[in-house]
């Protein structure tokens, strides 16, 4: 009899959690943050290092490599260019940005309720990216296919939590390397509705992602304010740390700020290799990288809209591999959001890091010490919020599912305190009085479904529930749930015309090239 009990009351907890997951679905497409910034320098010491990474600019330079356009446009602004070294007068750069890149920007998604909006006090959450492996519990880790990379824009669709489709969020690898950006721009724009990234790999790619997001959006592609494009494209410039951008990252980095779409320029730093181990000089020297590629794309493009984004892991001095959730990146992460703010730019950084090979303690309590800070600090957009494994070499099915419920814990955290009078709630300490309980009183009737975050994954039964339910872990909980929700997939609805072209355009592509490796 007591089994029979306990398994009925598994199913109406079940039937509770799914009502609540119900309320908690018909979330925002992105956050506006109601909580303070957390800030670790003052004026200051943020200015000492504004005046180093000018100092870096000014008498060190950086090198724009294999791209004598770029040289070009730099000697025509006035920089010195000496070879591939460039060298900008102090506060060039900043002056470039803060006279013509927008303090914040919309990006449109194709189900306009999908749009984000950029930069201010909004925060953004997005899929890890450019994965090579996959992992989860039935299969281990493996190479990705283009059905796994499917597979995760769905999950993404379906997940309220995270507001973006993302780019590359694990690498197909059954497919030829340069088409297979083609299949990408495809998945994001066929199964989901929400915004997306476009492909960096090669200065032709990104103009495939551009020609791909016209035929999209149509007449929408043109602001008939403006008559320049809409931003409907965000994408990722890394810069090939220390103190050099190649000619890969600035060919894309032109088409698309001439096509008026949005740049996130990222030094990607392992402190101790690819930048001193210490937090103030990773950050001087993360600026003055940010600082060149921002101010260079508003030579190329004056007004297109880009990101500051900051990517700095600390290294284990034992053996040189990547660690993350340890405080220095964190420290790194705030002074970097900061500057950010005073430079008048948005910002990405932060997501759900661990070097876990598995989604287990480690991931947890790595992940939760970086999503932590990038909530606290204000990052604009959250790279990497979903999926992070391995240091970012598998993308986990398993690890996607728990670092989302991570996402929608800080959603909430991030709302701060609802001061209504609904929030105040005098009407039920009133109502109650001494003595007595709230389950029962008009105010926790009307407020029980959304009045806190319930976790889809988490188990919060007593022990002999749990035991009768079979024993999960979280993993396995999260198993269970990356199955169901593809199972219940629904596309969005696309416009018949628009795909069609959309495959034509990627036949002509494909035919127009051989297979490459490369």
């Amino acid at each position: 009899m007591s089994s029979t009990t306990t398994r009925r009351r598994s199913g109406g907890s079940d039937a509770r959690r799914a009502s609540r997951a119900d309320a908690q679905s018909s979330q925002p497409a992105y956050i506006t943050r109601n909580i303070p910034y957390y800030e670790v320098l003052g004026d200051e010491g943020l200015a000492i290092i504004e005046a180093n990474a000018d100092t870096i600019l000014e008498e060190i330079g950086i090198d724009f490599r294999d791209d004598p356009e770029a040289l070009q446009i730099w000697r025509d602004a006035g920089a010195d260019v000496q070879g591939e070294r460039v060298r900008m007068p102090r506060g060039m750069c900043r002056k470039l940005i803060q006279d013509n890149a927008p303090r914040e920007f919309t990006q449109h998604a194709r189900n306009p309720a999908r749009s984000v909006r950029i930069g201010g006090n909004n925060t953004v959450f997005v899929p890890a990216y450019g994965c090579p492996f996959v992992h989860d519990l039935d299969r281990g880790r493996r190479y990705g296919t283009l059905e796994d990379f499917r597979n995760f824009v769905k999950l993404a669709y379906l997940s309220p939590s995270i507001h973006h489709s993302g780019g590359t969020i694990c690498e197909p690898v059954d497919l030829p390397v340069n088409k297979r950006h083609l299949d990408m721009i495809y998945s994001h724009m066929k199964y989901s509705d929400k915004c997306f990234m476009g492909s960096v790999t090669h200065p032709e790619r990104a103009e495939d992602t551009v020609e791909m997001a016209k035929i999209l959006f149509g007449d929408d592609w043109l602001d008939p304010d403006t008559g320049k494009p809409k931003t409907c494209v965000v994408s990722l410039i890394n810069a090939n740390s220390p103190m050099t951008f190649d000619d890969t990252m600035l060919g894309a980095a032109k088409v698309y700020a001439r096509a008026n779409q949005a740049c996130i320029v990222t030094p990607f730093i392992l402190a101790g290799a690819m930048s001193p181990v210490t937090i103030a000089g990773t950050a001087a020297q993360t600026l003055a990288e940010g600082l060149a590629g921002l101010a260079f794309v508003q030579l190329v493009s004056p007004g297109a809209p880009v990101v500051l984004g900051s990517f700095a892991s600390s290294m284990s001095m034992q053996s040189g591999a990547p660690t993350f959730g340890t405080p220095e990146p964190a420290l790194v992460l705030y002074v970097m959001a900061n500057l950010a703010r005073r430079l008048g730019v948005p910002f990405r950084s932060g997501g759900s890091f661990t070097a876990s090979k598995i989604p287990d303690a480690q991931a947890a309590s790595e992940s939760a010490n970086t999503l932590l800070p990038t909530s606290l600090a204000g990052v604009n957009f959250a790279l990497h919020t979903a999926g992070w494994l391995e240091g970012g070499l598998a993308m986990g099915y398993e690890k996607f599912i728990m670092d989302a419920d991570q996402a929608g814990m800080m959603q909430t955290l991030l709302k701060g305190v609802d001061l209504s009078e609904n929030g105040q709630a005098m009407d039920a300490i009133r109502e109650v009085g001494p003595g007595k309980h709230f389950l029962g009183c008009s105010h926790t009737q009307a407020n029980f479904k959304t009045a806190f975050y319930l976790s889809p994954i988490t188990d919060n039964n007593s022990f002999e529930q749990w035991d009768a339910d079979g024993r999960l872990d979280m993993a396995q909980r999260a198993n269970a749930r990356w199955k169901k929700l593809l199972a219940e997939y629904q596309a969005p609805p696309l416009d018949p015309a628009i795909d069609a072209a959309l495959l034509a355009y990627i036949e002509q592509r494909k035919a127009s090239m051989p297979d490459s490796s490369v």
